[in-house]
């Protein structure tokens, strides 16, 4: 039975919204980023007329965005590496194991996500000087597994719950022991949910902006976000520089979304199917 008319016109408006709104603001920040001086403050226009990297050229010589991203990106596959291993080991043991207080804990991994950074620096950041890694990269891979780690391992238990226990099983029959089962089966067949949930774990990562703010002092420790938010002096905002750096900081999650597009619409659809 075909749907009504009416009904496929107002699907492909709600689409073509969608796509305006997410189309828009990458425009317009790709536009800023190529114009002017002149086009931006004088003799504004929607399309730049003269294209322009000089605002690229900047932000990498004199503002060392490059140094920022290189951080960035240490700090974010260091996370999202350690991530991926402890959040399938926690969401394999609440998944397959019995034992008291199970089903507590896996409401206490999705409570700790929940939970609002701003309300765990304080102590965060008392850990991290106790440690002795005040004003180092070390302490944002530390502290970034106290949100990337309850959101992996909540995405990965409704994953894991997908895949009939009985294919472990089998595999134990044969010689297998349980780890070696999740090892062998498990894991192979949980293959886009890892992905996605590394890829989440990631943009995570890249993206923080308060933890890096409160532990980094200085350029050769500064991530991304952390570097564009200092490029704003007082109430001068250098839109060009600012776009580019925006355009820059982008390139990498951008990428990592295109290669692995397909695993995050698997893993995100099969998690919320029981095998």
């Amino acid at each position: 039975m075909r749907e009504p008319v009416s009904v496929r016109i107002l699907t492909y408006a709600c689409l073509a919204l969608f796509v305006v709104m997410v189309a828009v603001p990458l425009f317009w920040m790709v536009t800023t980023a190529i114009k002017t001086n002149k086009e931006l403050y004088e003799d504004f226009s929607y399309f730049p007329r003269q294209p322009t990297i000089v605002n690229f050229v900047r932000v990498i010589q004199r503002d060392g965005l490059l140094i920022n991203i290189r951080n960035s990106l240490a700090v974010a596959l260091t996370t999202t590496a350690v991530t991926v291993v402890v959040s399938a080991m926690a969401a394999f043991s609440i998944v397959r194991y019995r034992y008291r207080g199970r089903d507590v804990i896996g409401r206490l991994i999705l409570f700790k996500y929940l939970l609002p950074t701003a309300m765990l620096f304080v102590p965060l950041y008392a850990i991290v000087v106790s440690l002795g890694l005040g004003n180092t990269l070390r302490s944002l891979m530390l502290t970034y597994l106290s949100f990337t780690v309850p959101f992996c391992t909540w995405m990965l238990m409704g994953y894991f719950r997908s895949i009939p226990p009985e294919l472990e099983e089998h595999a134990m029959v044969d010689g297998c022991t349980k780890v070696g089962a999740l090892i062998r089966i498990l894991l192979p067949l949980s293959a886009p949910g890892l992905v996605a949930s590394a890829i989440f774990s990631f943009t995570l990562a890249w993206n923080e902006f308060l933890l890096a703010l409160v532990f980094t002092m200085d350029q050769s420790t500064m991530t991304v976000p952390i570097k564009l938010s200092m490029m704003v002096v007082g109430d001068q905002y250098i839109w060009g520089q600012l776009m580019a750096g925006a355009v820059l900081a982008s390139v990498p999650v951008a990428i990592l979304y295109f290669l692995g597009q397909r695993f995050v619409v698997q893993g995100l659809a099969a998690g919320s199917v029981k095998g």
